[in-house]
């Protein structure tokens, strides 16, 4: 267990630099296709090479380059996305891309579980791996394409500031005494926290790789699982992250996102705790529990992704792209290796009261710093067409 929390530590750590480094230099170049047909041909490579390796060490520092070259492909997707939309319809795009995703990500762990089952070893699984990326280059050199122009996100960041400067203009005109103090959103006064914004969603991921990076150990060891169940409980926590992009995309624009993403956060608190509950019953329902709340923790993963992901595009600026992936890397790096150790050192109760622990701080956070995130070109409702003018 302490083995494989040091390889996925290791390479969530080496991911944090590298996702910034790649977000910087797509945005830097204004070349986008480039650094994702790079990333897909370097993991093809990667995968070929992990089924040359004959020990654990040249395994873990393999796997860390996957990491590395992972997410090279991750910033010029999240922008040539955004560019390819306006803003009111980022969270559908997001949307439909994750869900895409994760059709490819359920069908990956369905195909891990009829392959186990079937008696097929690890090796031989690498090497379609290897084989699956090169397909994801073939098709990427064929349909991506890099966008004329970069506007939009420059766009939303001009309406953010006319936005605020706006709302300052009718506090200074509701001091005279001409507008209602209660007409004014005085939240949307408040200015963008980032910094909160980053520690909310660093707890979250926290939280997260926490819980997941030994629970399928725990499924396969503690409770004496054969790897076919594990591949199968895994594939509905997926199945639940592709409703959740699903039930973004069709509700965009119906729900705020900042709501979305303090109530997923303190859902999957609740959450992990009644895991636990139903993984130490230890009853004839256990496997069934498991199962359930394993869809409801994908769900609540799937709105949460999308719907920071879209705050992000529109918080972060210009040349950083590569930070929302970065924060995600370090929530993940340190919650393998806290989890590994938790559970190895202590018990796996303490690991879900931990992870759901965390999940509370990244609601608090969030509560905290999206108070005023979205769009302050809102004006007070009283005023009428001439007067907003």
């Amino acid at each position: 267990m302490i083995d494989v929390g040091l390889m996925t530590a290791l390479a969530s750590f080496m991911a944090i630099p590298s996702s910034y480094f790649w977000g910087y230099l797509c945005d830097k170049t204004g070349r986008y296709k480039i650094y994702i047909l790079f990333s897909f041909f370097s993991l093809a490579f990667l995968f070929f090479l992990l089924t040359l390796t004959k020990t654990v060490l040249m395994f873990i520092l393999l796997y860390a380059l996957v990491g590395v070259f992972h997410v090279a492909h991750e910033p010029p997707k999240n922008v040539l996305i955004a560019e390819s939309r306006s803003r009111p319809e980022w969270e559908r795009g997001f949307a439909s891309y994750e869900a895409l995703t994760g059709f490819g990500w359920l069908l990956g762990l369905l195909l891990g579980f009829v392959l186990s089952s079937y008696g097929f070893l690890n090796m031989s699984m690498l090497f379609l791996c290897s084989f699956l990326n090169l397909v994801a280059f073939a098709t990427s050199a064929i349909l991506v394409r890099d966008p004329g122009l970069i506007f939009e996100r420059r766009l939303v960041n001009i309406e953010r500031s006319i936005g605020f400067v706006c709302q300052g203009c009718f506090l200074a005109y509701q001091a005279s005494g001409e507008i209602n103090a209660a007409d004014l959103n005085e939240e949307s006064l408040t200015g963008d926290n980032l910094s909160v914004f980053c520690l909310g969603l660093f707890f979250f991921f926290l939280a997260s790789s926490i819980l997941f990076t030994p629970l399928p150990v725990f499924f396969s060891q503690k409770l004496s699982l054969s790897s076919n169940i594990v591949f199968a409980i895994f594939l509905l926590n997926s199945l639940g992250n592709l409703f959740g992009y699903i039930f973004v995309g069709v509700r965009s624009g119906r729900v705020e996102e900042r709501v979305l993403v303090k109530n997923t956060a303190i859902l999957r608190g609740f959450l992990c705790l009644l895991l636990s509950f139903a993984i130490f019953s230890l009853s004839i329902y256990t496997l069934v529990l498991s199962g359930v709340v394993l869809i409801l923790i994908g769900i609540a993963y799937g709105v949460f992704h999308i719907s920071t992901i879209s705050l992000s595009m529109e918080l972060i600026p210009e040349g950083k792209a590569g930070l929302y992936n970065a924060l995600i890397g370090l929530g993940a790096a340190v919650g393998c290796f806290v989890g590994s150790f938790l559970a190895d050192r202590f018990d796996f109760v303490s690991l879900f009261v931990t992870s759901s622990l965390l999940f509370v701080l990244s609601f608090v956070a969030f509560k905290q710093s999206i108070k005023s995130v979205g769009s302050t070109l809102s004006y007070p409702l009283s005023l009428n067409k001439s007067e907003t003018t």
